[in-house]
């Protein structure tokens, strides 16, 4: 087994947006100033930037009905892949909340989040990915 990377992704909102050039800065529901995102555009960054997106959305929806105030987000994902079968070799991730609420509850918001994130749940369950052909394609060729 080959076992390449780390490909690491930062995405991030309110207080703890980054400011770096590269940035990528999308609309986002929670927040006025949007998200950013600090990620090569690879297939296995976008893998892991659909796990860290999502933790960061579920931090702000699942804050509302804990009554945890939440003034900034952070989320690391990384993970490795293994060169021979071009598979994941799993993905760990890291949240840093900007909160002036007690450490506890912060804690008790992150595990409520680990539990709910739908993408991360997905990833872990497992699915099935097949193409469809493209309007006017089969298998990959124009129809004429």
């Amino acid at each position: 087994m080959s076992d390449v990377g780390d490909f690491e992704v930062v995405v991030a909102a309110g207080t703890l947006q980054s400011t770096a050039a590269e940035a990528v800065r999308f609309p986002h529901r929670w927040t006025e100033a949007g998200v950013t995102v600090e990620a090569p555009f690879t297939g296995a960054h976008l893998l892991h930037l659909a796990a860290a997106g999502c933790v960061l959305n579920d931090v702000y929806r699942e804050a509302e009905p804990l009554a945890v105030p939440v003034d900034g987000v952070r989320v690391r994902a990384s993970g490795g892949f293994d060169t021979d079968r071009w598979a994941s070799t799993g993905i760990v991730y890291q949240v840093e909340v900007d909160s002036h609420a007690d450490p506890e509850a912060v804690a008790a918001l992150l595990a409520r989040v680990d539990a709910v994130a739908e993408i991360p749940k997905a990833i872990r369950a497992g699915a099935s990915v097949e193409p469809i052909p493209a309007r006017g394609q089969v298998s990959g060729r124009v129809q004429e």
